[in-house]
């Protein structure tokens, strides 16, 4: 079976996320990997190693309560590293209960190493996010 590439990686975290399970799993990441969202809230900026990453990630999704539905318009930049991508997309969901659909846009730069995600920065609309939750 060949080594998963940075690309390969991004597709199992877009079908983990629409199955509705955690987005990012234990095989993706490497035991070091890091994980930035600079325009979270402080507690979810920078986490640092695999169990504390799981640990955010599954977290978030049960206390996150949209149902996730499809990543639009995706777009895919190789950089001169071939172990780094660039992505950029919308993510689309329904609010359980209200039926209320809504989107937001994301990058993400992926650096992957051997296989398995060492560095993931992420950038969401926060605002369009709080705007679904309000």
């Amino acid at each position: 079976m060949p080594t998963p590439t940075p690309r390969d990686l991004f597709a199992r975290f877009q079908r983990n996320a629409l199955s509705g399970q955690a987005a990012l799993d234990e095989e993706m990441l490497s035991a070091d990997v890091v994980v930035e969202q600079p325009f979270a809230p402080a507690e979810h900026r920078l986490t640092e190693g695999r169990e504390k990453v799981l640990a955010m990630v599954r977290a978030g999704r049960e206390a996150f309560p949209l149902t996730l539905e499809e990543f639009r318009d995706v777009v895919i930049h190789e950089t001169a590293d071939p172990e780094v991508i660039i992505v950029e997309y919308r993510l689309t969901a329904t609010v359980p209960g209200r039926g209320t659909r809504a989107s937001a846009a994301c990058v993400v730069v992926l650096h992957a190493r051997d296989g398995r995600i060492v560095h993931w920065r992420e950038y969401q609309d926060q605002a369009a996010i709080a705007e679904a939750l309000a």
